[in-house]
């Protein structure tokens, strides 16, 4: 695991926090940025899981 894979975890949990919490008060504006950290850390993640895939199959 790479830390590209992690921080992007770790984005996309955050992400759906905001969201929920935006939805929860009414703010769509925090609904937005949330949905937005989650696209972002889906995109981290998989980049990492490009890498990660990329040097196992070197290494194969």
């Amino acid at each position: 695991m790479n830390r590209n894979q992690v921080n992007g975890a770790i984005k996309d949990a955050l992400g759906r926090v905001q969201e929920h919490a935006g939805k929860t008060m009414g703010n769509s504006e925090q609904e937005a940025k949330g949905l937005a950290r989650q696209g972002q850390g889906r995109l981290q993640k998989a980049y990492g899981d490009l890498k990660e895939a990329l040097k196992n199959s070197r290494h194969s």
